[in-house]
């Protein structure tokens, strides 16, 4: 499998301004050596790393690891989307990095709900189209996962991947408003076919980190997204909260155990593979 979701940060270099002391365990470096041990572990041969901070050194940071270690197959980085200028030009430079795959931005600690609407930010985007660039969108509910609808809708030659389901509300309840508001914006970026979704960062607050408690997501996933457009990922190290990275795979596999061959095959590897311009 391809474990499209592993993110990677060091302390000592500064930047990761989202991340301090009330985050507990997350509030140290996490390398990829240690990252290497956790993957072997459990077989898992391959990996994307996912940016983790809106800076250059981030992603840089990144490429550096994704050099020096073969199961680092892509890097989703980081361009400042505000300034398309800029932006054309880090896009330019990144492109020669064999392992460039995506990019992403922090929308979820952007205090305006309207980031990805926003004209600067949507010019950026089309770059990113033009050169068959995917972009991931993290955290997205409640603020944006709205926004991300019309962003597929109407840039439709733009991969547009969801990240962890888009953190739907299970902890509110399966009959809540706002898991029926979840679902709704949801249902309607399956609809898009540019769209794909991760099965990753699943550890839910309230919420037992097991096969049982995230099936009705599960279902839901697979019933609008279908094999071909879901891949998995573990959100390492931020899924520690949950449960350790060995579990976190277990539970993901135990729920597609169901599934017929091929359309594991699809979820481990294949749609990764596909939207990230992969070979396997």
């Amino acid at each position: 499998m391809i474990d499209a979701h592993l993110h990677l940060w060091n302390l000592d270099g500064g930047g990761y301004g989202w991340l301090g002391p009330q985050h507990g365990a997350l509030f140290r470096s996490f390398t990829a050596e240690e990252a290497g041990r956790e993957l072997a572990a459990s077989a898992v041969q391959q990996a994307i790393l996912v940016q983790a901070d809106d800076t250059l050194e981030d992603t840089e940071a990144m490429f550096a690891a994704a050099d020096s270690h073969p199961w680092v197959v892509g890097v989703v980085g980081w361009i400042p989307l505000e300034r398309p200028a800029e932006a054309e030009a880090e896009l330019a430079r990144f492109a020669a990095h064999p392992k460039f795959r995506g990019m992403r931005h922090l929308v979820h600690d952007d205090p305006r709900d309207n980031f990805l609407d926003l004209a600067p930010v949507r010019d950026s985007l089309r770059l990113l189209a033009s050169r068959g660039v995917a972009f991931d969108v993290p955290d997205a509910f409640p603020r944006h996962l709205g926004a991300t609808v019309r962003l597929a809708r109407e840039l439709p030659e733009l991969a547009v991947v969801l990240d962890h389901l888009g953190k739907p509300p299970l902890g509110a309840g399966a009959d809540s408003e706002p898991m029926a508001q979840w679902r709704a914006d949801f249902r309607a970026l399956a609809a898009l076919p540019n769209t794909v979704a991760k099965l990753s960062g699943l550890h839910l607050p309230e919420v037992p980190y097991t096969a049982a408690a995230l099936r009705p997501l599960w279902e839901e996933a697979l019933d609008a997204f279908g094999p071909g457009r879901l891949m998995v990922g573990s959100d390492w190290p931020v899924s520690t909260l949950g449960a350790p990275y060995a579990q976190t795979i277990a539970v993901l596999l135990e729920l597609i155990a169901e599934l017929s061959d091929a359309e594991r095959r699809q979820i481990l590897e294949g749609t990764a593979a596909r939207t990230y311009g992969l070979e396997l």
